[in-house]
């Protein structure tokens, strides 16, 4: 069912030199499909196709979207345990937290299309004219969010199915009405030639345009800068590292025309410990993130990186109790042995800086690619003036900062990079009276948790997932969620236009029945 092919459209092709296969971490042995990567001259035959689609697809109906969107997400499920079997083989993932996360790619594949089918997304607005209006007339606006084009989608490594061929940012541009390319990832390549196969025979079966989607492989890097390169790619979804977006992002504002790339990359999610809290209920917050920290083997873009409080004994039990309950967990596969080669090179050189202590180590013996989980601390000072402890180690790994007053801890959050999620561990009475620790850590991050963990996204309309750089290229769209459709469109207005040529959305009877804003007043008939 496998071909290591590149689905050029609906035709499977595999024209290029360059071949890999994908990896089994658990086992610590290739799988045995070869995979071929895409030609220049494919990925031009590629983005062409994709061009020509959007044409056609930008004027489909939100109903035939919505059609498109549901039966893909029916050919996915019916490609049934197949595909699960395939994700763990190249992951080392559980078999259930591939059913989950299937579940997730299925539930925003029928958001979207219970989202185009109403239609009111597009926010039309209509302005009537004034023609008596003094003293000059007003003219007749209407506006309304229109699609971009081709969109490229980086699949994402850790997220084989909610964040890649098939997942948020795909589901979201062919939702808008652009035609998608997914730069399929090298690890998990069989899964992606799946998930591309189910969605080329709903779109076959729903009549969508031959180029709709395309998914092509890659063992490196030279496929993706080629497309965002590409005049005809007109917007770029990316999840993983800040050097790779930051790749990404410069080079697509080196283009003749620069396009918008919605990258959400490194953070390292902080979590504030307030002292009172720390105090009452300091163990039982202790156990809680032993198990967030190594959720996963710490493979979450949302992963708690950070812990920050105020030095007293109250903190340093929390502390030895963290330690003390982390590692009773049992270490768990990480995704590939590049990514654990990167978190033990990672968590080696943050763990010897200078004024680095070591809390809780995992020292027993681990099967090949398991990550062993470690807490360290360091003082607020220390943190203040070493930057190499503010980046993210991607794995089963958390600091905990030691300020010496709430004004260190204030400046310890001011001097944070960008981030995802911030948390505040704090009694209620305790957070009315430090109101300028909650507006500081606000400043830094995108979504902002109040006596919870940060791992966990919710997949519903208020989920803001992306944040100031370097969590993301721009801090005013999400990845997650029925919102972050806008990534992929942009406004158009129409000055004077005749009704019958305006998009229906915009018409005088309203055909669609969709909710709309008529002279600063919302109506839907």
């Amino acid at each position: 069912m496998i071909s290591g092919k590149n689905y050029i459209g609906n035709k499977l092709s595999s024209e290029g030199d360059i071949t890999f296969k994908t990896f089994n971490p658990l086992t610590n042995t290739e799988n045995e499909i070869i995979f071929t990567e895409a030609s220049d001259q494919e990925i031009e035959e590629t983005v062409e196709l994709a061009n020509e689609a959007f044409k056609k697809f930008k004027k489909i109906s939100g109903k035939k979207k919505s059609d498109f969107l549901n039966t893909i997400a029916e050919e996915i499920l019916a490609l049934d345990d197949l595909l699960l079997q395939i994700y763990t083989q190249e992951s080392g993932l559980n078999i259930d937290r591939a059913i989950s996360e299937r579940g997730r790619m299925i539930w925003q594949l029928r958001m979207f299309a219970d989202l185009v089918k109403e239609g009111s997304w597009v926010e039309a607005t209509i302005d009537t004219e004034i023609s008596d209006r003094k003293p000059i007339p007003k003219p007749d606006l209407r506006k309304i969010l229109f699609p971009l084009g081709p969109v490229v989608v980086f699949g994402a490594s850790n997220f084989p199915l909610a964040y890649s061929t098939a997942g948020g940012d795909t589901s979201a541009a062919l939702a808008a009405g652009c035609p998608v390319i997914v730069k399929s990832h090298p690890m998990h390549a069989g899964t992606g030639e799946m998930v591309s196969s189910a969605i080329i025979k709903a779109a076959e079966k729903t009549g969508m345009p031959n180029g709709v989607f395309s998914n092509l492989n890659s063992s490196g890097i030279k496929v993706g800068q080629v497309l965002v390169k590409h005049p005809n790619v007109k917007a770029v979804g990316f999840t993983g590292s800040v050097g790779g977006g930051r790749v990404l992002f410069d080079l697509a504002n080196q283009r003749v025309e620069p396009i918008p790339v919605f990258a959400e990359m490194g953070s390292v999610n902080p979590v504030i410990l307030m002292p009172k809290a720390a105090k009452q209920r300091g163990e039982e917050w202790a156990n809680t993130y032993a198990g967030s920290i190594t959720l996963g083997s710490g493979q979450f873009c949302t992963n708690p990186g950070l812990i920050i409080g105020i030095k007293d004994d109250v903190l340093e039990g929390f502390i030895q109790t963290l330690a003390e309950e982390i590692v009773k967990v049992e270490p768990s596969c990480m995704l590939h042995p590049d990514i654990i080669g990167n978190f033990e090179r990672n968590k080696s050189e943050v763990s010897s800086q200078k004024g680095v202590f070591i809390k809780a180590d995992y020292t027993n013996d681990v099967p090949k690619n398991h990550g062993r989980q470690v807490i360290i601390t360091v003082e607020g000072d220390t943190f203040l003036k070493n930057t190499t402890l503010h980046q993210e180690v991607f794995g089963p790994f958390s600091m905990v900062v030691q300020c010496e007053d709430k004004s260190q801890l204030l400046e310890v959050i001011n001097n944070l990079e960008g981030q995802l999620t911030g948390t505040i561990l704090a009694e209620k009475d305790e957070l009315n009276q430090n109101k300028d620790i909650f507006e500081a850590l606000q400043n830094r991050v995108g979504r902002i948790i109040y006596n919870g963990v940060p791992t966990g996204v919710e997949v519903c309309p208020s989920m803001q997932h992306g944040g100031p750089y370097p969590a993301s290229t721009d801090s005013r769209f999400t990845a997650v969620g029925i919102h972050s459709i806008k990534r992929w469109v942009r406004p158009i207005s129409f000055q004077n236009w005749p009704d019958e040529l305006l998009p229906d959305e915009l018409k005088n009877g309203n055909p669609l029945k969709i909710s709309r804003l008529i002279n600063n007043k919302i109506e839907s008939e």
